[in-house]
């Protein structure tokens, strides 16, 4: 039997290929320019398609470009920022969720109001903070400051509550400690969430730009979007193919994350009510 979709759904759906023509024609024009040679990539009329498909831009920038370097500090940095931010944070909520303590209302308001505050208003007091430690140009500089996630603290902290507590009481009937109860009950129970907020940590440490480029000066601690931006500004200048080709080589490791673990995303959003962040 054929589906019949109701008048709204059509038009859901109709908005929904619209916003995702939107979105992708960005994407689009960025591989079809590294596509072209270089000298038709500002050609008037614009065109969408060169006269020749060539990888040319790719090999540049690949050969001359250190992306790989910089992808690699990328992955590191992404992977330990994440790591150090969902355990920390699942301590934190899991605190905040299951025990009573002197100031915890306090601290939990402290923690709110933190996901009120831009992070631009801390660069000053961070960076300054840094420069005092000696940790300019070195990967603990970039690591630190992204690893206090208050918005991560929170989402954990909602999901904990609603966690049955009689899962815990059975264990600790048996004997086993607050940190085994964590380990080996919460935070099983809890991987769809984990695994939302990973991804999301990972995708949004993977774009940080503004915070490596203040404290990362050295070619070997830079990530791929402070690399990127000093391609553009000095070694390939106004090379638009070869531009174009950095910012799409820089897109794929995201794409492939997301393709891998999209199901993880779905039902972390359904889990926690991401989808409104």
């Amino acid at each position: 039997m054929t589906k019949r979709f109701s008048p709204s759904q059509i038009i859901l759906l109709l908005v929904a290929l619209v916003l995702a023509a939107i979105w992708l024609a960005p994407v689009a024009w960025a591989v079809a320019t590294s596509l072209k040679p270089e000298t038709e990539t500002t050609a008037v009329p614009l065109q969408w398609f060169g006269s020749e498909l060539t990888f040319e831009s790719y090999g540049l920038v690949l050969g001359t470009g250190g992306i790989v370097k910089w992808a690699i500090n990328s992955t590191v940095t992404a992977v330990i920022v994440t790591f150090m931010t969902v355990l920390f944070s699942a301590m934190a909520a899991y605190g905040f969720a299951r025990t009573q303590f002197r100031g915890q209302r306090v601290l939990l308001a402290l923690i709110l109001a933190g996901i009120m505050v831009p992070p631009q208003v801390l660069i000053a007091p961070l960076f300054a903070e840094m420069v005092s430690l000696g940790l300019v140009d070195t990967w603990w500089a970039i690591i630190l400051p992204q690893v206090a996630a208050p918005l991560i603290v929170f989402i954990l902290f909602k999901f904990f509550q609603d966690v049955p507590p009689e899962l815990e009481q059975a264990a600790f009937v048996d004997g086993a400690g607050r940190w085994r109860v964590f380990f080996t009950i919460v935070l099983p129970l809890s991987r769809p969430v984990l695994a939302a907020v990973s991804i999301f940590t990972f995708i949004t440490t993977w774009n940080n730009f503004l915070w490596p480029f203040l404290v990362s000066t050295d070619p070997n601690t830079m990530t791929l979007p402070v690399g990127l931006a000093n391609v553009v500004q000095g070694t390939f200048g106004l090379r638009y193919a070869q531009i174009m080709a950095s910012v799409v080589l820089a897109g794929l490791p995201l794409l492939v994350v997301f393709v891998m673990f999209q199901r993880q995303i779905v039902r972390g959003v359904a889990h926690t009510g991401l989808a409104g962040q």
